[in-house]
């Protein structure tokens, strides 16, 4: 191969030069040029020696060096401002040639891009089928990429889910305390925009975590006086919780659990009692301010899952939760942790 990791280039289209850091395949490497990554073809760079050497001959040194004054130092050209776009995850796949001469992917490398003014902490997840597989927290300024690691190709039929937190790196009372984006991508999904990208010769493909960091949720208040004007009688929470059904740190979502005549019931209607009954049970936990509950969905689908999870990333008394192997649930069950 013409190039090697470490030799220094030429980029052609900008004439600046950087080193190459990573061979992606035989027609692609990775340079890094001042601290800025990206991926080039070997078409777009040269080694920097023969531009070196035409200069010396073109421009060879003067014997006198002039005097500039301030007055006639050229100023710099300002360079357009950046986008700011939003917080993405991109993908650049890896190819290999095969023993029949076709190219193929064999892994995708993983950025985390950062186009808005604001940086952040982040925590990132994959999961396969629901089990933790890599785990990273860092940090992202503004405008950054960040490379986070390599993923198999041939493990994309495992239903990958990329899960990110992120938090602001100089908190803000106005905004979120954190926001969760989590990426579920179909293989098919994945397999079309590799084909999109081969078609307009094209090194990567991105996906939006969001565009805008959230505000923070604004909380509705009760003026009680005017309740109790209106002839509203008030009493004590810390009384009435005496009154209250008794929690549960476990609660089993199973419909079997929850009816004994459910066989003639449509999953819509099956779906409906299950989420019932959670919202039931997290309403009691809250009320007890318990620390935790753990929800019993099972696995299956995932779809009672989802849609629990969905619920509980707009529910601002939940600090967090996890899915993940417990040897008396699986990966069927979900920890819940309050924040008071």
């Amino acid at each position: 191969m013409k190039y090697q990791i470490g030799d220094k280039v030429l980029i052609l289209h900008s004439n600046e030069e950087g080193e190459i850091i990573d061979i992606i395949n035989e027609k692609m490497v990775m340079v890094d040029v001042r601290g800025v990554k990206f991926p080039a073809y070997m078409d777009q760079i040269d080694f920097p020696y023969f531009k070196r050497f035409s200069e010396k001959k073109m421009f060879p040194a003067k014997a006198k060096k002039e005097k500039k004054y301030i007055d006639d130092v050229k100023k710099e050209k300002v360079q357009g401002p950046r986008v700011a776009d939003g917080v993405w995850l991109t993908f650049l796949p890896v190819f290999r040639t095969d023993e029949f001469g076709d190219e193929v992917v064999v892994e995708l490398k993983l950025h985390l891009v950062n186009r808005t003014e604001t940086g952040y902490q982040f925590v990132y997840k994959l999961t396969y089928f629901g089990k933790p597989e890599f785990a990273l927290k860092n940090t992202i300024n503004p405008f950054e990429d960040f490379y986070l690691h390599d993923v198999a190709f041939e493990d994309l039929n495992d239903n990958p889910v990329f899960a990110f937190e992120f938090s602001l790196l100089k908190p803000d009372n106005k905004k979120a305390g954190y926001y969760e984006a989590p990426l579920k991508l179909r293989a098919k999904q994945l397999f079309n925009r590799i084909e999109e990208i081969k078609k307009k010769n094209e090194a990567t493909f991105s996906f939006r975590l969001f565009d805008n960091y959230p505000d923070k949720p604004v909380e509705e208040s009760f003026d009680m006086g005017k309740l109790a004007v209106k002839g509203y009688k008030l009493y004590d929470a810390r009384q009435a919780r005496q009154h209250l059904e008794s929690p549960r740190s476990i609660v089993d979502l199973h419909i079997e659990k929850l009816s004994d005549d459910w066989k003639h019931l449509s999953n819509y209607e099956i779906l409906s009692i299950q989420l019932k009954t959670f919202e039931r049970y997290y309403d009691l936990a809250l009320a007890h301010i318990q620390p935790s509950l753990i929800v019993i969905h099972g696995v299956g689908e995932g779809r009672l899952r989802d849609e629990i999870h969905d619920r509980l990333r707009l529910k601002k008394e939940v600090k967090s939760f996890v899915n993940q192997y417990d040897p008396r649930f699986g990966y069927g069950a979900t920890e819940i942790f309050f924040q008071y």
